[in-house]
């Protein structure tokens, strides 16, 4: 009997070890945590989502556009706004009620709608709102919403016990245009810099496509250990978006 229980006792030890082996080593699943007809947010990791609400265009339809809200110790930093100020009304009363976080920053990646469209409601909640000092002139020369705070090179902003970094490394969709990276999780938001895969080379109104490819094998070489990329628009991916941006933009002058 008691060799019998003593079987029993190994067998389940060996079985619990696996089981929280397994936990350990399995790898996050992604959830959409919100959805509305404007916007989606979906939990990519234990402190990151990913926002992506939609743009009407003339050239490319409605197109789904993405940004990332970083979270910690009921803190929140978000790259990029929603397309307009409904969406991201939606999204600041999503991260306030349901992630019970401040916002401390929003930083548009570049100065089209797609990344700055719902600025207005960020400053109406009172959200600071940083940018590539670029990006400052060229919004307004444009005569869009102007971020209130600029900066050069790089930003990094805490966020409870985290860091996020804003960091321009050439120019390519835009003059202008900056990534995010939260490199306590290895996230890249690549914005409109990065290409899904299998993606075309969308809008190059304000494009320096011969600097293009430059720039992403910079951005490749000073985050080498990414693991999640988040492109302006479509699928998610790893470092094969940088990859494949790379050589979509090789050659072309």
């Amino acid at each position: 009997m008691k060799a019998i229980i003593k079987a029993l006792s190994i067998t389940l030890l060996s079985f619990t070890i696996l089981n929280c082996s397994a936990q350990k080593n399995d790898p996050f699943r992604p959830k959409v945590v919100y959805r509305s007809d404007d916007l989606v947010i979906t939990q990519i990791s234990a402190h990151a989502f990913e926002h992506t609400s939609y743009l009407q265009t003339q050239d490319f339809g409605n197109v789904p556009c993405n940004g990332l809200i970083v979270s910690s110790s009921n803190e929140a930093i978000v790259f990029d706004t929603p397309t307009n100020d409904k969406s991201s009304e939606e999204l600041i009363r999503w991260i306030k009620d349901s992630l019970h976080c401040t916002i401390n920053a929003v930083i548009p990646t570049h100065f089209h709608n797609d990344c700055l469209g719902g600025l207005p409601a960020f400053e109406k909640a009172h959200i600071p709102s940083y940018a590539y000092f670029k990006t400052i002139a060229l919004a307004r020369e444009n005569k869009f919403t102007i971020p209130q705070n600029s900066f050069k090179d790089s930003l990094i902003l805490k966020v409870g016990k985290e860091t996020v970094m804003a960091k321009f490394f050439g120019e390519g969709h835009t003059k202008d245009n900056v990534v995010g990276y939260f490199p306590g999780e290895h996230i890249l938001f690549g914005g409109c810099l990065v290409k899904e895969l299998g993606a075309s080379e969308g809008y190059l109104g304000d494009a320096n496509v011969a600097a293009w490819p430059g720039t992403v094998e910079k951005v490749k070489k000073g985050f080498p250990d990414v693991q999640i990329i988040i492109p302006g628009h479509g699928e998610r991916g790893d470092e094969k978006l940088l990859d494949y941006t790379i050589e979509l933009f090789s050659g072309k002058q």
